[in-house]
């Protein structure tokens, strides 16, 4: 089963607060993943920075399931 994230098809770019809430995980989760470089983002300038909607989808195909 692969996971997909759902975003609308217009939106190419999510400021990390919008990428938070469609991983339906906390900003500051959202922030970490970014500098560890396990969510690749985009800076637009110094304070500007933004997620593609292809980084999302495939930070989540990277998941991997956990069995219990």
């Amino acid at each position: 089963m692969t996971a997909t994230v759902t975003a609308p098809a217009d939106r190419l770019l999510y400021k990390p607060e919008d990428a938070a809430e469609v991983l339906s995980i906390g900003r500051s989760f959202v922030y970490e993943l970014m500098a560890a470089g396990e969510l690749e983002y985009v800076e637009l300038s110094r304070r500007c920075r933004r997620i593609r909607r292809t980084a999302l989808e495939q930070y989540v195909a990277k998941l991997s399931p956990q069995s219990h």
